[in-house]
Order: C-alpha cells, then sequence, then structure tokens
C-alpha cells in the first residue's frame, strides 16, 4: 500500500527536506525532521496511474477546468466532513501560498492590516509583508500546552485595528489545534461584525487524531456574511508536493472571476501540470483506505515519541489533535536553544526545527516533523535525547 513501516532512502530526489538540509541547518547528511512533507511515498494506486501516463507519453497543456477535476475535490470534502462543495466553487492553483498571495491582494490593500493566529506557519510572515500588509499577530493562549482563543482579546484587537482579512489555518500549524464548531462561530460572527474577508488554509485537514473532526469553514458559508475563501491541496495528506498544483473555493462567482482573470490572465498559470491532476483526482476518488493506514502510522508515532520524551520530565510534550507535527516544550531545559541546536546538528547530526521560525511564542519550543515510518521517529528522538544528557553531563563538570 506504501512504505508506512519501511525506511527508504530520498537522497539523490533534490528533496529540500533530504538533499539540501544544509540549507537551514549548515551540514550535509544530517537525519532531518524539519520541511512538513513525508517519507512515505505516494498510494500505490496513484503510482499506477502515474506510470500509464508517463508511458502513453503525452504532456502537453492541460486542462483542469472540467467536472472529473472539481468533482474529485467536491466529493472528498462531503464524503470526509460532511461538507457540501458546490463544483464551481473549484479553482487550480499552482499552490496554497500562491493562492494566499492573490486573496491578499484581491481581499485588502497595501498597508492593510491581517490578523492571524500565532505562532503559525513562517511562509504566512514573507506572504504577508512581501504583499505590503501588515501581520498583526495574535497569540493563541498557552494553558499546560493546551492552545485556546481568548475571543475577548480578539474583539478587542478587530476593534483597534480594524483588519481587511482573518488569515484562519485550521488544524493549525504547528500547534495541531481543531478548532471547535463554537470557536469557528464565534470567529465568524467578530468577522461578520466587524466585516473581515477570511482565508481559511485547511492543508492539514485529513490528518487527526481518532475522534477529532475538521469542520471546513465553509461548512457554516449561510452564516458567513463577508467574503470567505478555502484554500487546501491533496499534496500535504498524500505526500506530493513535487507534482505541483491545490486548489482554492471560492463560493462567492465575482472574487472567484477576479482570481481567474489574475490566475490566467496577469499570470498565466492557468494550465495545471497533468501529474497533479491525475494524483489528485486518483488521491480523492481512490485513496481513502490509504489515508486511514497514514493516520494509523502517524497515531503510532505519536505515541511512540510520548513514551520516549516523558523520560525526562522537563520536557513538556502534548499529542496535538491534529497534523504530524509534534509541538514540544523545552523551556524547562537549563541551556540555550542556540547550545542544543549546536548538539544536535554537530555531534547527534539531526535536525529538527527550532520553534522560534514560527513566530516569537515559538522560541522554546522544537516542532518535530513525525510524517516518517516509526523507526526514524525513535532514531530522532534518541538523538535528541543524548543531546540533552550530554548537555547535562557537559554542565556538571
Amino acid at each position: 500500500m506504501s512504505n508506512f513501516k519501511e525506511q527508504r532512502s530520498r537522497y539523490g530526489t533534490y528533496s529540500t527536506q533530504w538533499d539540501y538540509v544544509q540549507d537551514r541547518f549548515g551540514e550535509e547528511e544530517l537525519l532531518p525532521f524539519s520541511i512538513s512533507d513525508t517519507d512515505f511515498m505516494i498510494p500505490d494506486g496513484t503510482i499506477a496511474v502515474l506510470d500509464k501516463a508517463v508511458a502513453r507519453g503525452f504532456f502537453g497543456y492541460t486542462r483542469w477546468n472540467h467536472l472529473d477535476y472539481k468533482q474529485s475535490i467536491s466529493r472528498w470534502f462531503q464524503q470526509e466532513f460532511a461538507c457540501g462543495i458546490a463544483p464551481e466553487w473549484c479553482v487550480y492553483s499552482p499552490s496554497v501560498i500562491y493562492s494566499l498571495s492573490v486573496c491578499i491582494q484581491l481581499l485588502s490593500q497595501r498597508k492593510d492590516k491581517i490578523v492571524s493566529f500565532t505562532p503559525c506557519y513562517d511562509a504566512f510572515f514573507n506572504c504577508i509583508g512581501g504583499n505590503e500588509r501588515c501581520l498583526i499577530a495574535f497569540s493563541l493562549t498557552n494553558q499546560e500546552e493546551q492552545f485556546t482563543i481568548d475571543f475577548t482579546a480578539l474583539e478587542k484587537v478587530f476593534a483597534a485595528e480594524k483588519p481587511a482579512i482573518f488569515l484562519l489555518c485550521n488544524p493549525h500549524n504547528p500547534t495541531g489545534r481543531v478548532f471547535t464548531e463554537n470557536e469557528l462561530i464565534r470567529l465568524i460572527s467578530l468577522c461578520n461584525k466587524y466585516q473581515v474577508a477570511i482565508i481559511s488554509d485547511e492543508i492539514h485537514m485529513d490528518v487527526r487524531r481518532p475522534g477529532k473532526q475538521h469542520l471546513p469553514i465553509l461548512k457554516f458559508i449561510d452564516q458567513i456574511k463577508t467574503p470567505v475563501v478555502l484554500l487546501s491541496s491533496a499534496s500535504k495528506t498524500f505526500n506530493s508536493p513535487g507534482l505541483g498544483g491545490s486548489y482554492a473555493l471560492f463560493p462567492e462567482e465575482t472574487l472567484r472571476e477576479k482570481f481567474l482573470s489574475i490566475l490566467k490572465g496577469r499570470d498565466g498559470l492557468s494550465s495545471i501540470p497533468y501529474p497533479a491532476l491525475l494524483a489528485t483526482m486518483d488521491c480523492y476518488n481512490n485513496q481513502k483506505q490509504w489515508v486511514e493506514e497514514l493516520n494509523k502510522t502517524i497515531d503510532e508515532n505519536f505515541a511512540a515519541l510520548h513514551t520516549m520524551l516523558k523520560a525526562d520530565p522537563r520536557l513538556h510534550f502534548t499529542i496535538p489533535e491534529a497534523t504530524y507535527l509534534a509541538w514540544i516544550n523545552i523551556k524547562n531545559l537549563p541551556y540555550s536553544m542556540e547550545e542544543l541546536q549546536t548538539i544536535l546538528v554537530k555531534q547527534e547530526k539531526v535536525a529538527i526545527m527550532k520553534g522560534e521560525t514560527y513566530g516569537v511564542e515559538g522560541k522554546s519550543y522544537l516542532r518535530f516533523n513525525l510524517g516518517a515510518p516509526k523507526e526514524k521517529i525513535i532514531d530522532g528522538a534518541e538523538r535528541l535525547l543524548r543531546s540533552i544528557q550530554y548537555l547535562d553531563e557537559r554542565s556538571s563538570c
């Protein structure tokens, strides 16, 4: 079905996480737990679809604007989330961040403010700043590694800052929160009251712990009185970002047409890569069982990591509600992040992202990618614990 249990080398694939780990960590050939992709092959059925396409040998300009593609997306949302999506809402985009950039341009003006929960995916900082908008960072409330929203404080921010857009990431990267129906309804109510458009990045929607239900923002479309767009892709779930392609869901025709005019007219990006088209359709039409096996594997990885980290009571780690990303609190260690990273990289030859990459709230955290066979997770955790043990022994001398 896939290599969920077997470690296989990704070297020689021009992998950002493996072949170019030196770019972020300054060293080659580290064991990486960094970039947010996985070490799993795409589903066997999808490989077969792509093999057949390669054998035929036709890779000309390819159209995405047809029901085969759009209905695969709408059916997935209905099947997985009981969320009705009209196929005509579905629009191809080369990436979620490209869609975010264009939607920021369409829904705000230069110097406008955009509110988002922090810590947050680091590409949000660059995209907002690169479009000459101002990020208003709203910190999630952290109570013993449970992350919640202070709605009283959030309303004060809306009233004072008058943002044009609220940028939601749900499930949330890096904390792994799956926002509840009550939280989403309260957020929508605030956006309605202060006329704030909503952009919702839901790319992590399929990878969740048992019993956790993802609620797409468009499930509440009847309650939303401001412009809204949902951004996602099959690539995060099925580990296919190298094929290219994502999608945006625009309930409002006028906004959708404006997006398309930029996609095709200004930027010349309306032809979808043929492999991305085929992979998205096959994954959403045929690979539900693969996703179930993926989630089982990630659940087991989290359980193993949680057990191992309990060996050091100074480490605080709670299994998140979603994603394959562990958010590990190291604030009780008597060492700086720089000291720890030096030992991790130079001595243990392991690459684990420092949390400050995702905002100041992450300065005492590590973000550890669990999207790999369990053997690799155990190896990485052992290297982390050995690094801490080495620092303990050195400081006691």
